[in-house]
């Protein structure tokens, strides 16, 4: 194995983990998660779940990757103690960013072909119900973005997959804010805004804080080892905290933002709301095919969308990628190649869950493949794998120690984790994350 590749600046550490975060789980699943469970409600909580839950996970996902310098896979084994068994969550980790992009790929396709669409001006007849129904369009720009991303990820670390990620975050910042802006404009926005907004407490129970962990923990990856993969590429000038903190701020700016382009339009076109996964695709088309200069704008829109996607597939794909690499000695080519291959065969189950495999319904009458594999990480992986590392980050005993995680994550400048905040990562976290967990799962199977 060659030695170990660098990012070549903290302004490419912070963008390339804000773009792994920075993704369909802000610009897609948060509007309809927040339209499902109530608005402002469901965003307040959120919000305290990404700081109370997900930084502490960050911070301790960043701290193994460059305590070990090597992937989830190895870094374990670089940090346990004799004759414990903790690297077996490093293999579980590579599980879970492969299930993971089992239907994120396919997502990524669906933005790529509503582009083509408004680009073309083929955008009038335009219905997600449409477009899922089509094997050739689902698996098509499915393969069109794996193969994509593989092509990025196959060069070296700096003049490939930093390189392509910085452009590609600073035109998402700036797409973002016009389209928001000229969202906010429409007329009737004011009531998209205040549901989007204003929460009612009255609607805020434990399913919308279990709604609201498990989207944390979605947004920014975490739990299966997606950060720790960019720890492992950065040196020690700076702490891991304020690091965190910035990345965490760049994820919820988009998040946030993507309500402000997607609610007001609701509103203004009437739209509902609670329409689920079809909400951003319905009503985005809806609102720029009647709306004057609708096919620019639709254009720009789903540039934007396909931005914020790739961003996280390229970000896991080096995951990925960088995982099978120490497990086996291949070359970036040679490992970007089988891994191209593996991931187009079992993203497969997904583009074709919507039409030729829509006979499995996994969860009862109406559910696909993609439910199955979003059930499998976002309710069950995340969230279990960010429990095992903050036992294996807080626990002496049990794993790596506090003190050692401490030291880490404190050394360089900038924002360091203070004594008071010990009993949030050690007991705080591990206790909330697991007993949100079982609450999930018994709505889930309405125990």
């Amino acid at each position: 194995m060659e030695k170990r590749e660098r990012l070549s600046s903290r302004l490419g550490f912070i963008l390339l983990s804000a773009g792994c975060a920075i993704g369909c789980g802000n610009v897609w699943k948060f509007p309809w998660m927040a339209g499902t469970y109530g608005g402002g409600g469901f965003v307040l909580v959120y919000i305290l779940c990404i700081l109370l839950l997900g930084l502490p996970v960050l911070v301790m996902e960043f701290a193994l990757g460059r305590a070990a310098q090597a992937s989830p896979v190895k870094m374990y084994q670089k940090l346990e103690k004799p004759g414990q068994k903790w690297h077996l969550h490093g293999y579980f980790s590579l599980f879970c960013t492969v299930t993971l992009m089992r239907f994120y790929n396919v997502v990524v396709g669906w933005f790529v072909y509503y582009f083509v669409s408004f680009l073309s001006g083929q955008s009038a007849e335009l219905t997600f119900g449409s477009t899922i129904s089509q094997p050739l369009v689902c698996v098509g720009y499915m393969i069109l973005v794996v193969i994509a991303g593989f092509i990025i990820v196959s060069f070296k670390l700096q003049g490939g997959l930093e390189r392509i990620t910085k452009y590609m975050m600073m035109a998402l910042f700036a797409l973002m804010l016009v389209l928001a802006v000229n969202s906010i404009s429409l007329d009737g926005a004011v009531e998209g805004l205040k549901f989007y907004l204003l929460p009612d407490f009255s609607k805020i129970n434990m399913s919308v804080v279990v709604a609201a962990m498990n989207q944390a923990f979605f947004t920014l990856g975490l739990g299966i080892g997606s950060m720790a993969i960019f720890g492992s590429y950065i040196d020690k000038s700076r702490s891991l905290l304020g690091e965190s903190v910035n990345i965490i701020c760049l994820d919820s700016l988009v998040a946030i933002t993507a309500g402000l382009i997607i609610f007001p339009a609701c509103a203004s076109y009437g739209v509902k709301v609670d329409q689920g996964a079809p909400l951003l695709f319905n009503t985005m088309a809806t609102v720029f095919n009647n709306m004057k200069g609708g096919r620019l704008w639709g254009s720009v829109f789903f540039l934007f969308m396909i931005f914020a996607g790739m961003s996280t597939v390229l970000a896991v794909f080096e995951n990925i990628l960088s995982c099978v690499r120490e497990l086996t000695g291949w070359s970036r080519k040679k490992g970007s190649i089988i891994c191209c291959i593996v991931i187009i065969l079992t993203s497969c189950t997904t583009a074709l869950g919507f039409n030729v495999f829509s006979g499995f319904e996994p969860f009862g009458p109406g559910t696909v493949w993609m439910d199955l594999w979003d059930f499998i990480v976002n309710n069950n992986l995340l969230p279990l794998g960010s429990v095992s590392f903050a036992i294996f980050c807080c626990s002496k005993r049990w794993g790596w120690g506090w003190d050692k995680f401490v030291e880490e994550a404190n050394t360089g400048k900038g924002l360091k984790i203070k004594s008071w905040m010990k009993p949030i990562f050690m007991y705080v976290v591990p206790v909330a994350v697991l007993i949100l967990y079982v609450v999930g799962i018994k709505n889930w199977f309405k125990l």
